[in-house]
């Protein structure tokens, strides 16, 4: 009876244990992990969990046409997908649909409003000096305690405070000023010189000193426009807010409009000075040393650093509301901190009190630029959770009738071989779902419907492995060998036929995830992964179990029910091993 090769691969052979026992350690190690993290279950995607799938159209500025092209809108996606994530939603999906069209779809749980304010604005971002500032309607009210404020750091950083009258850490105090005095300000300030600043970089002139008659500089840049716009501007209707600062250019005088703690303040800004493209990073940070708590940090890049520089020196200079600065997204200012000193070294921090979202909401839009097209929302449709809901059962079923389909043929052709294939397919199911459940916190993993196709093509891809295996120690026995013997040969014929098909699988799955979008890619994780585990399963499970069971007299004497009757699989009769004769001279006869 020929015998397995001795050596290393015997000595493997001999403990199979240590495998299985490797395989459920890791097993358990994964489902603590899953349950230590809280996520017990996998994300789901916005088709099964239900979302918010927005259409964006890109119009052209100006008429111009040939500026809304491929190359203008992949950038747009790009930047598009880049502020998604910034808000810490997973698996959305950005892609173009035709020429013109953006879809953006976003699953359930992400704070929709919020991803529709960021992800289509075109994000014309600038650092504009503030002329005038007073609630929505002009009433006598001082600024709210939570009006951002800036002081320098000793290091030179801009540190909002959440006080309208900052303290710089020199010791200088910022003179606070009611929203009836700011309100007389700019109407001084217009009348004594109505013609815009000559800067060339749009910051306001240093020149003059700053009184409540006289304005600084920074408010000489307000024409007769601006200051109509201005009076006549409600920031408590949204229709308004929308349409502050509408046509005007990043040199132009402008009003605009912005929140601070539910209370909407209109704006009268001077021409930016620091545009939004020469923020290099910003990043929302929580403050644990002075217990200030969430800031926003930026750099600059090198011109954005001396203009960031300039216009806070001069505004420095300047009363309140004249020595801020606002940060104005589309006409909507975002943030409006307090200067007390020139903020040099190309970083700055805007803090006060915000909330978390809101300091990552004010990163996200510094951050990610400016899309180059305008878009229009064209549509907003909502999935509902109790669609999605019908798909994933629907899934669900097919996936059920498809495993008891295999489970069946097992059973009947494999027989008792049946169970090593039933339990290694449990293996694989069980490594599926917490790896999934771990994927969604670690990389933003979120189940979708392809995703389930995919697992359930998966289920016949990793029954295939079973098969090859079983059928080469089935092949081995209809040659004479025993069981034992037979286990261990078929498996390097088997190993490499499975290594081979699996590759070809991944590769496919590869391809598949680097050339489509969207939905598609979560069908080509899918495969990919379980192709993955099939491989770990076979080696480190179905080989071991069946060299196991091989010892056991059910299989080993090769019983009916067994899947392995030697009988019944047609055998020749056993192999024997025959000696070769001796060598030694030949003798002949002679004629």
């Amino acid at each position: 009876m020929a015998a397995p090769k001795r050596g290393r691969n015997a000595s493997a052979q001999s403990k199979p244990g240590r495998s299985l026992a490797l395989i459920l350690i890791a097993i358990v190690a994964l489902t603590g992990g899953m349950f230590a993290s809280g996520h017990t279950t996998p994300r789901l995607g916005i088709d099964l969990a239900g979302g918010t799938s927005i259409t964006l159209r890109a119009v052209p500025e100006d008429g111009n046409e040939a500026a809304i092209n491929k190359t203008n809108m992949d950038t747009a996606v790009s930047i598009m997908e880049r502020r998604v994530n910034g808000l810490g939603v997973s698996e959305s999906e950005v892609q173009t649909q035709g020429d013109r069209n953006i879809i953006v779809n976003i699953p359930k749980g992400t704070n929709s409003k919020q991803a529709r304010d960021q992800v289509g604005t075109t994000a014309k971002l600038y650092f504009r000096p503030v002329l005038a500032t007073e609630p929505t309607g002009g009433a006598a009210t001082p600024s709210p305690s939570g009006s951002p404020s800036a002081s320098p750091s000793a290091s030179g950083k801009a540190t909002d405070k959440a006080s309208p009258s900052a303290s710089a850490s020199a010791g200088a105090t910022t003179p606070s000023a009611s929203a009836t005095t700011q309100g007389r300000a700019v109407t001084d300030a217009l009348k004594a010189d109505p013609t815009p600043s000559g800067s060339a970089s749009g910051s306001p002139s240093a020149s003059g000193s700053p009184s409540a008659t006289s304005p600084s500089a920074s408010g000489a840049g307000a024409d007769g426009d601006a200051q109509a716009a201005y009076a006549a501007l409600d920031c408590s209707k949204e229709s308004a807010r929308n349409k502050a600062g509408d046509g005007s250019k990043p040199e132009d005088t402008t009003v605009g409009c912005g929140e601070i703690q539910g209370v909407w303040y209109k704006y009268l800004l001077g021409p930016a000075a620091v545009d939004g493209t020469e923020v290099k990073k910003a990043q929302a940070v929580y403050d644990t040393q002075s217990g200030a708590g969430w800031k926003v940090q930026m750099d600059f890049t090198g011109e954005g650093d001396k203009k960031f520089a300039d216009i806070t020196g001069k505004l420095a200079q300047n009363p309140s509301p004249q020595n801020q600065f606002g940060i104005v997204l589309d006409g909507q200012v975002v943030s409006s901190p307090f200067v007390s000193q020139a903020i040099t070294g190309g970083n700055a921090e805007i803090s006060g009190s915000f909330t978390q979202q809101e300091a990552q909401g004010l990163a996200n839009m510094l951050s990610y630029g400016a899309l180059p097209l305008t878009f229009k929302e064209d549509s907003v449709t909502t999935v509902t959770a109790a669609l999605g809901g019908e798909q994933l059962e629907a899934g669900l079923i097919a996936g059920a009738i498809g495993l008891a389909l295999v489970v069946l043929y097992l059973v009947v052709y494999y027989r008792g071989l049946s169970l090593v294939a039933i339990a290694s397919l449990l293996i694989s199911a069980a490594l599926t779902y917490v790896i999934m459940s771990l994927l969604g916190p670690a990389i933003g993993f979120a189940l979708n419907l392809p995703a389930v196709c995919g697992a359930i093509v998966a289920i016949g891809i990793t029954a295939d492995s079973f098969i090859v295996y079983f059928e080469r120690v089935r092949d081995e026995i209809r040659e004479g060998r025993s069981l034992r013997p037979a286990v261990e040969r078929a498996w390097p014929r088997a190993r490499r036929t499975i290594l081979v098909s699996d590759f070809v699988s991944f590769l496919a799955a590869a391809v598949l995830f680097i050339v489509t979008v969207g939905k598609v890619q979560g069908f080509a994780f899918t495969l990919g992964l379980t192709t993955v585990l099939d491989v770990v399963v076979v080696f480190f499970f179905t080989k071991p179990l069946l060299t196991l069971l091989a010892r056991r007299k059910f299989f080993a004497d090769g019983h009916t029910w067994s899947g392995l009757d030697p009988k019944r699989l047609g055998a020749r009769p056993p192999l024997r091993r025959t000696r070769r004769p001796a060598a030694g001279p030949v003798e002949t006869k002679e004629a």
